[in-house]
C-alpha cells in the first residue's frame, strides 16, 4: 500500500471542484494540536498527517494519549489549541454543520461495542444511514447485507447483538461504521475487550480493509499486527509523537531509550 505520493499521477482534469479533495492532499491534518482535562496536559502540541490509502497505528503506553488524539479527530473531544482537518475540512466545535459534516468522513470503533441491544444486527447498521443520509429502509437493507458479508456475517441479519460473540459484535461495528462511507476510520483498541481467541477475526477484517485502501488510524496494542499490516507506527509518549517510522524501523531499530523501554515491556 502505497502514499498517494508514491502512486501514478491521476490523469483527471485540472478543473476539480472546490469540495473535491484535492490530489495527495492528506485525509488528516494536525497541527500543534493541544488539549488538557482541567490542569492536566493530555496532548502537547500534536503534529501528524495521514495519506488518502495509509494504515497508521499508534502505540505507547497508557495514559500517553493515544486515544484522547483519536477523540479529537471525531470531534469527541474538544481541544484548547492548534488545528484539525478531515478530508479538507476544519474541525469546527461550535458549529453543528460542520460536526455532522466531519462524522460523517471519520467511521470510529471502541473497544466496547457499542451496539444497541434492542435492535437487530440488520437495524443496527441501518440507523444512521437512514437518519443521517435518508437512504431509503430498502437501500440501507441492501447496504447493511453487502456489509455483513464483507464482514464474514452475512447469515447474522436478523439476529439480536446477545445472541453474537465479543467477535462477531464488533465486526458488526466495524459494518455499521462503514455503513456511512468514512474518509477515514479510527479504530480505539477495538480487540482489548475480547477474549483471545477471538481477537483474530476482528483483525482480519481490519486487514482486508486495509488491502482495500481504506486510511486508517488505529490505537493498538497488537504490535505483531501492527508491523504486519502498517505503513507508519506513531509511538506516543506523555502526550507528544515521540518517534514515528516505518513498522520495521520503530521495532527493529527504535531511536529513543523512551521507545526501547517501552517494546521491552513487552516482552516482560
Amino acid at each position: 500500500m502505497l502514499p498517494v505520493a508514491d502512486r501514478a499521477p491521476s490523469t483527471a482534469p485540472a478543473h476539480t471542484p472546490p469540495e473535491a479533495p484535492a490530489p495527495g492532499r492528506p485525509v488528516v491534518e494536525i497541527t500543534a494540536l493541544r488539549k488538557s482535562y482541567g490542569s492536566v496536559e493530555v496532548l502537547k502540541g500534536i503534529d501528524l498527517s495521514v495519506a488518502r490509502g495509509e494504515v497508521v497505528c499508534i502505540i505507547g503506553k497508557s495514559g500517553s494519549g493515544k486515544s484522547t488524539l483519536l477523540r479529537c479527530i471525531n470531534g469527541l473531544e474538544t481541544f484548547q489549541d492548534g488545528a484539525l482537518r478531515v478530508d479538507g475540512q476544519p474541525l469546527l466545535h461550535d458549529s453543528a454543520t460542520h460536526m455532522r459534516a466531519l462524522r460523517q468522513r471519520v467511521g470510529m470503533i471502541f473497544q466496547s461495542f457499542n451496539l444497541f441491544p434492542h435492535l437487530s444486527v440488520g437495524r443496527n447498521i441501518m440507523l444512521a444511514p437512514t437518519l443521517v443520509q435518508h437512504k431509503s429502509p430498502a437501500d440501507a437493507a441492501a447496504l447493511a447485507r453487502t456489509l455483513l458479508a464483507r464482514v464474514g456475517l452475512a447469515e447474522k441479519f436478523d439476529a439480536m447483538p446477545d445472541q453474537l460473540s465479543g467477535g462477531q459484535q464488533q465486526r458488526v461495528a466495524i459494518a455499521r461504521a462503514l455503513a456511512m462511507q468514512p474518509q477515514v476510520l479510527l479504530c480505539d483498541e477495538i480487540t482489548s475487550a475480547l477474549d483471545p481467541e477471538l481477537v483474530g477475526e476482528v483483525l482480519r477484517v481490519v486487514e482486508l480493509l486495509a488491502q482495500e485502501g481504506m486510511t486508517l488510524m488505529m490505537v493498538t496494542h497488537e504490535m505483531a499486527f501492527a508491523r504486519k499490516v502498517s505503513d507508519r507506527v506513531v509511538f506516543m509518549h506523555q502526550g507528544r509523537v515521540h518517534e514515528m517510522g516505518p513498522p520495521a524501523q520503530i521495532f527493529g531499530a527504535p531511536q529513543t531509550p523512551e521507545l526501547q523501554q517501552f517494546l521491552a515491556s513487552l516482552h516482560d
